[in-house]
């Protein structure tokens, strides 16, 4: 039967992020760039000035709604995640170094995409029957196209809230047990033995934590991830950076076999990995895993802001894609790159080869910090998630379904903590393909609102020349 399952999902997965895949991602994100005139490089000092400014405002959000930051931070709670460590990882592993160039030119491409995303979800958002503000795909679909359009808004809850369970849950409270477990054997702390009863109490532990944060809304899920995104982001910036500097020597030549690898990728494997396509694909899927630019999945956090505009929020979306996989991906790819362990080209890897890096480094002590970390990524990617899957839910079902999704929701960690993922991995990974193609055609479709919102904006406040 599992053997059955996996061979279908292979399938459709090779399908999914084959080559079509990749020229409708990139092609999307070009199109995107020219028609805003590459704002999220024309306009990044701007949107950092923004930012930074909104991070110190000490403003209340209206009920039902988040401050633009608190939304950008659950966002970034969703996309920071075991993608950044684990899925950085296995894109090197089986795509070689030359993956994190093509990780890079996704996520150029990727700001565009997300700030587009963004600026649709809060321009055709709309208020649900409790007064909280609700958008994302499924909106901007319904309220943006005509009706023969519908069905994508259907077809993109449906993935999205299956795949919630698998990268959203299952996948992130898998990475938390793992850090612990390896922490915890590192000093004698427990026995192989035993790990099997304390992943079990560790799962309905994670559990309750996870139901008593979703259930209270978004006012609680909104203070939740403002404190803890920027915190776990500097104490992983400041790891990544002391094995740079520790390493220092080692960094020009990972970059030169980033660059070689991703175009001659055999060059630099030793002939483990010979197809550029595979360098190609495994950046571009991975990059998109952890950023998540192209799913929209993003943008529906950003639409519970309380703001009045859409192209002021969507430059959270530049900054929410910058911070996910040009800052924290490239400092995961520079410890395992620079660190001189032995990377297994063309075998599965995760979040252990990034620990092997850091633990090359500094030491077995590490160990206690990054599993710290890898703590605080996965169980904001898990609190992040349960907003996307409740509003999938909602959108099919009413708000009657948020509570009972969220405690099933929540159930799922135990699952997580307790059996081997390997096959739901690679099914999370469909999953995400196939949420890809409606928000897409979406966005493509919705793009001259994009371009007339952009400049409006600009024009309005007077920045074209900022």
């Amino acid at each position: 039967m599992l053997q059955g399952i996996e061979t279908v999902n292979s399938y459709v997965n090779g399908f999914i992020w084959g080559i079509p895949a990749m020229i409708c991602i990139i092609g999307v994100g070009l199109y995107l760039s020219f028609g805003t005139g590459f704002i999220q490089l024309r306009k990044f000092g701007f949107a950092m000035k923004h930012i930074v400014g909104r991070a110190f405002e000490k403003t209340q959000a209206k009920d039902g709604a988040m401050t633009p930051f608190q939304a950008m931070c659950t966002a970034l709670a969703g996309t920071v995640g075991t993608g950044n460590i684990a899925g950085v990882a296995g894109a090197i592993a089986l795509g070689g170094p030359g993956a994190v160039f093509w990780m890079w030119l996704s996520a150029l491409l990727g700001m565009c995409t997300k700030f587009s995303e963004v600026t649709l979800a809060v321009r055709f958002r709309e208020k649900n029957s409790k007064g909280d503000w609700v958008g994302g795909p499924m909106y901007y679909i319904k309220n943006g196209l005509s009706r023969k359009w519908y069905f994508l808004a259907v077809l993109f809850s449906v993935f999205g809230g299956i795949a919630v369970f698998g990268t959203g849950n299952a996948t992130q409270v898998n990475t938390i047990v793992t850090a612990l477990d390896a922490a915890l054997v590192n000093y004698n702390a427990i026995g192989q033995g035993s790990l099997g009863t304390f992943n079990f109490i560790m799962g309905i532990v994670i559990a309750i934590c996870l139901a008593l944060v979703l259930l209270g809304g978004v006012k609680r899920i909104g203070r939740f991830t403002e404190k803890l995104v920027p915190f776990m982001a500097l104490l992983y910036i400041v790891l990544g950076l002391g094995v740079v500097i520790i390493n220092g020597k080692n960094v020009p030549g990972v970059f030169v076999s980033i660059f070689e690898g991703a175009f001659a990728p055999k060059a630099v494997t030793g002939g483990v990995i010979g197809s550029l396509f595979i360098s190609m694909r495994r950046g571009v899927s991975r990059g998109i895993f952890s950023n998540e630019a192209g799913l929209g999945t993003g943008s529906i956090a950003h639409a519970t802001a309380d703001t009045k505009e859409p192209v002021e929020q969507g430059l959270f979306g530049i900054f929410e894609v910058f911070t996910d996989t040009i800052i924290i991906c490239t400092l995961t790819a520079l410890i395992i790159l620079c660190s001189g362990i032995t990377v297994p080209y063309g075998e599965a890897a995760g979040a252990d080869l990034t620990i092997a890096g850091l633990t090359a480094s500094y030491g077995k002590w590490v160990s206690i910090f990054t599993a710290a970390a890898l703590i605080c990524f996965a169980f904001s990617t898990t609190i992040g998630w349960g907003l996307y899957g409740s509003r999938c839910a909602e959108f099919l079902f009413g708000t009657k379904i948020i509570k009972p999704f969220m405690v099933v929701y929540s159930l799922v960690a135990i699952l997580g903590a307790t059996v081997d993922l390997g096959l739901l991995w690679d099914i999370s990974d469909t999953f995400n393909g196939l949420m890809v193609i409606p928000n897409l055609i979406a966005v493509f479709m919705l793009s001259g609102v994009v371009f007339q919102e952009t400049k409006d904006y600009f024009k309005r406040h007077g920045k074209e020349r900022s």
